[in-house]
This record gives structure tokens, C-alpha cells and sequence, in this order.
């Protein structure tokens, strides 16, 4: 049987940080080498070639990394000679950097996020461990046609799914409304569900960087989107209550937003649950909806950029727009 060769994209994160010696804090330490070799021995029927994207914490990879970071990797798919491919990345913004790549590659083959919640020089480092069962998930025939996955604590999860809803637990990565898809049970991968979302394909030449996340509570008022409005957004998404609704006082920045044919788009602070227009109340999710907002379902706030980021670069047409997230 012909061996599979896997690529592995380095970008930095914690699984390439160590303690630093004077004030044993987490800091970028390039290290790709020392976890190629210390991995190679269990992976003897895996080829493995590397590339070296970044050394960026995850809080420094902007959506222009991100978009690079897609267009290298669509170039890789399109090898021949390359069966999957894994990246790894910071925890901080791992789900954004993977579901953009989930939204731009037109891709069968497997790619897989991973990192580490634990730094090198830390006992317990799960950074190899992640690296591993993420190297056995892209080579396995059976995550073809599966989307970008992410790999932590030997979980598999859909990118489209997927939240880091923990600040420091190994098992950080959950799908929170649906579980993850699959394991990784020693050398075996095991899928249990299909995902959730459909994939829809966004590759646009560019992208619109000027999108804003606008988080919802109680009294909040439109001094924030007027804000963004004056200053030029060119989309905002609405981190908003429950179902999707909103207080009285957000309704004239909605409304002017809209009138600017400034996309407004719904999401929840609810880390599970779709938005509905179940309410008709005033700033409820039935008259945001006749105000033309639009509602995501699913997706979290920090996913909805993304999305709304990307098809931007398509169009600039709300109607449209509308399309991509129905």
C-alpha cells in the first residue's frame, strides 16, 4: 500500500510556545523540528512534509493571515502528491481561522486544525498527542468529504460546529449544540454523524475587513452602531439576547445601519440554540426580521464575521447577501 503523505502547516500558538527562562511565561518559540522528530517514530507509515506559515500567537492572525493561509493551502490540495493536510494554530481563534477555511477551499481531501492547551516546556504538553491523532484523521479515507475538521483531546469536530468554550481544559473544543462527529481511538479514526451545515463554497479575490461584532444586553443602545456607521462598516453582526432579539434603544442604529445598506445580522449570546423571529414585539426577532436583519440560525457571532467577511468580497448587495445565510 502506497503511504500517505500529509503536510503539516505551522503557524504558531501554544503548541509552539515554551516557558521563558526569566519570567517562565508562554512566548512563540520555533519548534517545528523538535516536533517532527519527536513524533516521526510513531507515524512510520505516514510521510510527513512541513511548511512554516507564521510564529503568531492566535490573537495576532488577522482574516488577511487567514485568507493567505487558505489560498497556500487550496495550492497544496492541488497537489497531487499531497493526500491532507494539518495546521496548526493558536486556540484563541482556531475556530475562525477553520471555519474560513471551511467556507474557501474547494477541497475532498482532509484538513485538520489542531494546537495545545499546554505550552512545550509544560508537563502534560498534549501538543503531540494533538499532532498525532490529527495526522492519523488526514490520512484516513474516511475523512474525505468531511470539511475542515478540528482535532483536540482526540474529539473530532466540524469547523462549522465547533467552539472554544473553555479557558484552559484540555477538552476545550465542543460542539456545543451537537457533540463532536467522531474520534480518534489510538491509531483508529471513527466517525459517528455527518455534519450539520452543508458546505457552501466562498472564494472570493478579496475580502471586507470592516466588520464589527456588536455585543447585546440589557439598556444597550445605539451609541455603538452609530459609531460604526460614522466610521464607515461596510457589515455588522449583532451578538444579540436569546432567540434573537434586542431592546428598544438598538432600534434606530439598526434602522439607520439599514438604510446605509449596511448588512445587519443576528446571532445569539446563547452558546446553543438557533435565532428564530419567534417574538413581535418591539425589538423582538419578528420585527428585526421586517426590518430586513438578517438571521444566521446556528452560527456564533465570531463565525458569522467570517462568513459575512468573505461574501462581502462577492457582493455588496443585502439581497443577496441574505442568500449566503439562509
Amino acid at each position: 500500500m502506497k503511504k500517505k503523505t500529509i503536510l503539516i502547516i505551522f503557524t504558531g500558538g501554544t503548541i509552539s510556545m515554551s516557558k521563558h527562562q526569566v519570567t517562565s511565561k508562554a512566548v512563540i518559540n520555533d519548534n517545528h523540528s523538535e516536533l517532527l522528530d519527536n513524533i516521526s517514530s510513531e507515524l512510520k507509515n505516514i510521510n510527513l512534509e512541513s511548511y512554516q506559515f507564521s510564529l503568531k500567537p492566535s490573537p495576532s492572525i488577522t482574516p488577511g493571515d487567514m485568507f493567505d493561509l487558505a489560498k497556500l493551502t487550496q495550492k497544496y490540495i492541488d497537489n497531487p502528491e499531497i493526500d491532507g493536510i494539518v495546521i496548526t494554530h493558536g486556540t484563541d481563534t482556531l475556530e475562525e481561522s477553520a471555519y474560513f477555511l471551511d467556507l474557501y477551499l474547494d477541497t475532498k481531501k482532509p484538513v485538520v486544525f489542531t494546537g495545545s492547551m499546554r505550552n512545550f516546556s509544560e508537563l502534560g504538553f498534549d501538543g503531540l498527542s494533538n499532532l498525532v491523532s490529527s495526522i492519523y484523521v488526514a490520512a484516513s479515507p474516511d475523512s474525505i468529504k468531511k470539511g475542515v475538521l478540528v482535532v483536540m483531546n482526540d474529539e473530532i469536530n466540524a469547523a462549522a460546529e465547533v467552539t472554544k468554550s473553555h479557558t484552559l481544559a484540555l477538552d476545550t473544543f465542543k460542539s456545543m449544540e451537537f457533540g463532536p462527529i467522531g474520534i480518534v481511538e489510538q491509531t483508529n479514526v471513527l466517525y459517528y454523524r455527518e455534519t450539520h451545515y452543508p458546505q457552501t463554497i466562498l472564494a472570493p479575490e478579496s475580502i471586507e475587513h470592516n466588520v464589527e461584532i456588536v455585543k447585546v444586553y440589557s439598556g444597550s443602545s445605539s451609541l455603538i452602531l452609530n459609531l460604526l456607521i460614522d466610521q464607515g462598516v461596510k457589515g455588522i453582526i449583532l451578538e444579540a439576547l436569546g432567540r434573537g432579539n434586542v431592546p428598544p434603544m438598538m432600534l434606530p442604529g439598526i434602522i439607520r445601519a439599514i438604510e446605509h445598506n449596511i448588512p445587519v445580522l443576528i446571532t445569539s449570546r446563547c452558546p446553543k440554540g438557533r435565532v428564530l423571529d419567534s417574538y413581535g414585539y418591539e425589538g423582538g426577532g419578528h420585527h428585526l426580521r421586517q426590518l430586513g436583519v438578517i438571521f444566521t440560525e446556528n452560527l456564533n457571532s465570531q463565525k458569522a464575521r467570517i462568513r459575512l467577511m468573505l461574501t462581502l468580497g462577492l457582493t455588496s448587495d443585502v439581497s443577496k447577501i441574505k442568500n449566503y445565510f439562509s
